[in-house]
């Protein structure tokens, strides 16, 4: 593919805006330092391949805007933009081919995820915060390297097997899926709200774990009943 589709013009710029725009919320809610982390945001095209939008490599938070945005394909190849893509974009472009349902994709290092992330440890189900957001542990993912898809593999194996839309990647960091770029931020703000919490809980004792049926009563609950729909 050379260059975005002419029927998908306005979907793409209005994509680059609020991809633009949710990279703020990284540094609102501390998830990120420096120029680490990103959001992206899956394009659907009717009529072929899917694009996504992703920020580029190495830019401060500061300088995002809605043009500073590069678009590529679900290979990871770029599509449109000045800049070379995230170092992340084969990870989140090899979730969005594997995993149709999703259409956001984050990652950050924030702190407490990311010490759960070093020492290998899901974080347990302790919290009935945790059962809404996540129906149950947030899953350890295996140690990939950057620069091919093998992290992006890392997290379609661990959420396929999973109600949870965050993965710790073992040695890394969290990434976090959603229906679009603002679940998958939400999810992420989540993941280490509860990942600071469980880890200041084990400093005064052993957490009180939530019985299974209680875990999928309160998901179900969550995702079905509770808010506006």
């Amino acid at each position: 593919m050379t260059g975005v589709p002419a029927a998908l013009r306005d979907a793409v710029d209005a994509t680059k805006e609020r991809v633009a725009a949710l990279h703020a919320e990284l540094p609102r809610w501390e998830l990120i330092v420096w120029t680490a982390g990103n959001v992206s945001e899956r394009v659907p095209n009717p009529d072929g391949e899917d694009l996504l939008v992703i920020k580029p490599s190495g830019v401060a938070y500061e300088d995002i805007t809605a043009e500073a945005m590069v678009v590529c394909d679900l290979e990871g190849k770029l599509v449109e933009g000045e800049r070379s893509p995230s170092s992340d974009t084969a990870a989140h472009a090899y979730v969005y081919a594997n995993m149709p349902e999703v259409g956001g994709v984050v990652h950050t290092h924030s702190t407490y995820a990311t010490a759960w992330a070093a020492r290998g440890e899901e974080i347990p189900c302790v919290l009935t915060m945790m059962a809404d957001e996540f129906g149950g542990p947030v899953p350890v993912g295996p140690f990939a390297i950057i620069g091919d898809d093998s992290i992006g593999r890392g997290i379609v194996e661990t959420l396929r097997e999973s109600r949870s839309p965050a993965v710790l990647m073992q040695n890394h960091g969290p990434f976090t899926i959603g229906k679009d770029g603002r679940a998958a931020v939400k999810a992420a703000v989540m993941c280490e709200e509860v990942a600071r919490t469980v880890h200041i809980a084990r400093q005064l004792g052993q957490p009180l774990p939530i019985d299974q049926g209680h875990i999928d009563s309160l998901y179900d609950r969550y995702q079905n009943v509770y808010g506006q729909h």
